[in-house]
């Protein structure tokens, strides 16, 4: 999720686990404590942007890692502050759940997150969010501002009571859109290896049904407040592409795309659609026919290499 959804996510914790002691100071610490895992940004500075692919959302959003941190972070927190009142289990609780609540959210997301490196770089995700979705993020806002004026910390556990539901009834909507998707494939006879759903804007009233098989890529879409569907539309995978890239790279894009991808030729460089990173609609005009608008770009460098870039139809 953005930043901010995680901040509010954090403070409402901190709020409500540790404002009978510190007062609003909760609230800040908690923000501070929830965007620690979206530190591991700051390695831009020392990897390149293919790198990257790989190790944003990745350790630091394990739940390994969390788990540990959440224990070092209690043990300085005493420690700076030894006549603190606050119970050592209700401290080390408050850093559990600000930290293992972020990367548990970005996986309500189709980015993908490792949550349980070191054991598997699975891109884990329930894909039934949007990234930016302020129908989540604005009762935790609420929630806080109202504790905050009425000093009724009751408000921000209804606040986050209130985000939560909206948060899981995202997942009952993806259920019944993917029913709806499997019901389409069969009346259309269009065999699959593996299906996936995905929610384009904010409310999940909007998503794109997919469908893969060894050649081709099937997109739909759908709306959750209207039955009536568009005709499926149909875009080669071209993997054999791919076999023109190093093999890390091509093992890389596979692994990053969980195999809802397609892959085109411009001039020499090679364009990859990862439809579970950006899901914005088919491009459809006269001269461009692609599965969404933003895409990864390899650049022939003329020695037979490509280089990793990016670009979009916007």
């Amino acid at each position: 999720m953005d930043s901010l959804t995680q901040a509010a996510l954090g403070a409402a914790i901190g709020h409500a686990t540790l404002g009978r002691y510190i007062g609003r100071r909760g609230m800040i610490l908690g923000a501070v404590v929830a965007t620690i895992p979206d530190l591991d940004v700051a390695l831009y500075l020392c990897y390149d942007r293919f790198d990257m692919l790989s190790i944003h959302r990745g350790y630091s959003h394990s739940i390994l890692f969390c788990l540990l941190l959440s224990i070092v972070l209690t043990l300085v927190f005493k420690r700076i502050r030894r006549r603190t009142d606050i119970p050592l289990f209700r401290l080390w609780l408050f850093h559990l759940l600000a930290l293992t609540t972020h990367p548990l959210l970005d996986a309500f997301t189709a980015y993908g997150t490792q949550l349980f490196l070191p054991f598997s770089d699975c891109r884990f995700g329930w894909d039934s969010i949007n990234v930016v979705d302020p129908i989540y993020t604005l009762p935790l806002i609420a929630g806080l501002m109202a504790a905050m004026y009425f000093e009724r910390s009751s408000l921000n556990l209804l606040g986050l009571a209130l985000s939560s539901i909206y948060l899981l009834s995202t997942l009952f909507i993806k259920d019944r859109i993917t029913d709806r998707l499997l019901r389409d494939l069969t009346a259309e006879h269009v065999d699959h290896i593996d299906i996936a759903t995905i929610p384009v804007g904010v409310a999940s009233l909007h998503w794109y049904g997919m469908a893969r098989d060894e050649q081709r890529l099937y997109l739909k879409k759908y709306a959750l407040l209207d039955d009536s569907t568009d005709a499926f539309q149909v875009f080669d995978r071209n993997e054999e592409l791919l076999d023109l890239l190093t093999i890390e790279q091509s093992e890389v894009m596979r692994w990053f795309a969980k195999g809802f991808y397609t892959v085109s030729k411009e001039g020499n460089d090679l364009i990859f659609y990862n439809l579970q990173v950006d899901m914005r609609g088919v491009v459809h005009t006269d001269s461009i026919y692609a599965p969404t608008v933003g895409y990864f770009r390899f650049s022939e460098s003329g020695d037979g290499t490509y280089e990793y870039g990016s670009g979009s139809h916007d």
